[in-house]
């Protein structure tokens, strides 16, 4: 099951500052929907089973990108959706 987390605890886990991680998500290094959610104007959340990947594999896209597609595979909404050939 992932693991949604505010703010404040996706910075303690990252050692970056809430600064740095609204950066990040504003410049669109963490994309909405797969490393972080929206619930409403004012509530951001954090995957963070896949924000510690990025971090990890931030220099290789390849190895983040499959855990980003696994991390898919799992939501219902991606359930008997055809997977592309890579």
């Amino acid at each position: 099951m992932t693991h949604f987390i505010n703010k404040q605890e996706a910075s303690r886990c990252l050692q970056i500052s809430a600064t740095t991680l609204k950066r990040y998500r504003l410049q669109g290094i963490l994309i909405e929907g797969v490393h972080w959610v929206r619930l409403n104007s004012r509530c951001i959340r954090y995957n963070l089973e896949l924000i510690q990947n990025w971090v990890q594999n931030r220099h290789d896209p390849v190895a983040h990108q499959k855990a980003i597609e696994n991390y898919q595979a799992t939501l219902l909404s991606y359930q008997g959706q055809p997977r592309k050939n890579t």
